[in-house]
């Protein structure tokens, strides 16, 4: 989505996109000649001087743009123009060994992988500050009577504290996702031209371990460039969060609705809705967020597609992969800026969630009322005792409590006065309380 859309101004960017420019990019491309010079210092195949001179020089901040820029023109390659550079600056003898051994996607790769490894610890820096945000709203909310709804339709009650509960149990378990894949995505790929160490023979290995140690990365056990399963598994990854994101902010924009009324996402004085309406107070950053979530997922089947990628390298599935990397990382710190904004601000209505409990007339209760009959008659004769009381009283608009009063079968175990008390939602929560209770300190523990 354009950062220059009139949201970037209320709300701070996640710090991604800055990441994805190619000055941050090849900066980190530098970064993986130094530690390569260097580990390749440590086994004695370049000069220690020049691996010194190599990783002194390896700054973009020291490099002249204009000359990289013409080059690129020149040459249309993806790292040369920048390996010239850096040779030209080093100077003699130590510019002769930059780039000792390795092939372009020896060093994209890992490179991309250090700015992938930059965007993940931003991703769970705000995954922790969501979790707080959701702890908080959860005890706030835990015994906030509202309808469960399932199909679509009142079910049973519950409260939004027990919502917010399943929310912190899907967003700990991503939590925990993220971290358990990091030894399986950060990794060092150092096997030449087709990954099988021809350029550097049998120390090929070493080299590698060496860069993965400077770079606090893994090596590879096959250095090939045809995998990229690791990091189809990330984007994968991404778009699974992104479906809880996507479901919160859907679950909210709909408790927004008028007819609900339930909730609301923050609305700063002068937000303005509409250019026409001017009552209007839209969902806009839950829209967002569903936008941004749907466009994440759709880009998990092209990180697939880029997974297979034939013979020992094709710069097609390169590329599809990391556009898709990219733009799957830009959402997610979008989404997650979101999600914690409308999560630290949603305004809860208890009295609009009470009023929409009696829409029914008591019909949200004919689960108690049935399990309380079937105590002393049986379930499912008190089923469809209940069963044909409840569907009177929608069809006919006629009142459940009325009916039940009126039946025998029900009043030869039920007083009015008990059916009246089954029938008040607010006692009928099961645990839900204690979950969202139970949700809010794990949250805190796991943030």
């Amino acid at each position: 989505m354009d950062e220059e859309t009139p949201r970037g101004a209320r709300l701070p960017d996640a710090g991604i996109r800055k990441l994805y420019t190619i000055e941050n990019r090849w900066q980190a491309w530098l970064d993986v000649e130094a530690a390569l010079a260097r580990s390749q210092a440590d086994l004695g195949i370049v000069p220690r001087e020049a691996a010194e001179r190599i990783a002194q020089c390896a700054k973009l901040s020291l490099m002249d743009r204009a000359r990289i820029d013409e080059a690129d023109k020149r040459t249309g390659h993806t790292i040369v123009p920048l390996v010239w550079e850096l040779s030209r600056i080093c100077g003699e003898p130590a510019g002769g060994w930059v780039h000792w051994g390795a092939t372009t996607q020896n060093i994209t790769q890992t490179g991309d992988l250090l700015v992938l490894r930059q965007a993940h610890g931003i991703f769970i820096d705000l995954m922790k500050k969501t979790l707080t945000s959701m702890a908080d709203l959860a005890e706030r909310s835990a015994g906030m009577v509202i309808p469960a709804r399932t199909h679509g339709q009142h079910a049973v009650p519950a409260t939004f504290g027990f919502k917010v509960a399943v929310w912190i149990d899907e967003f700990i378990r991503h939590l925990e996702r993220f971290r358990q894949i990091e030894p399986r995505v950060f990794v060092a790929m150092l096997g030449g031209a087709a990954g099988t160490y021809a350029s550097l023979g049998a120390q090929g290995p070493a080299v590698q371990a060496g860069i993965a140690k400077y770079l606090n990365m893994v090596p590879m056990k096959v250095p090939a460039r045809t995998l990229g399963d690791h990091l189809a598994e990330y984007i994968s990854l991404l778009g699974l969060f992104s479906a809880t994101g996507g479901k919160i902010g859907r679950e909210i924009y709909t408790l927004m609705k008028t007819e609900f009324g339930e909730v609301e996402e923050p609305v700063p004085p002068g937000t303005v809705g509409s250019s026409t309406m001017p009552q209007k107070r839209n969902p806009k950053v839950c829209q967002e967020i569903i936008a941004e979530s749907a466009e994440l997922r759709s880009l998990v089947p092209l990180a697939l597609e880029a997974a297979m990628t034939e013979h020992e390298a094709d710069r097609a599935t390169s590329l599809m992969m990391r556009e898709a990397t990219a733009r799957a990382c830009t959402l997610t710190g979008d989404m997650l800026i979101r999600l914690h904004y409308v999560l630290d601000g949603l305004q809860l209505d208890p009295a609009r969630m009470r009023a929409n409990l009696d829409l029914g007339g008591g019909l949200i209760m004919a689960e108690a009322v049935m399990l309380n009959l079937g105590a002393t008659i049986g379930r499912q004769h008190a089923h469809d005792i209940v069963y044909d009381a409840a569907q009177a009283a929608f069809v006919e608009k006629k009142s459940f409590a009325g009916l039940l009063a009126a039946d025998e079968q029900v009043t030869k175990h039920l007083t009015p006065k008990q059916i009246d008390d089954l029938i008040n939602p607010v006692g009928y929560i099961g645990l839900c309380a204690d979950m969202a209770r139970e949700a809010a300190k794990r949250a805190r523990a796991a943030g």
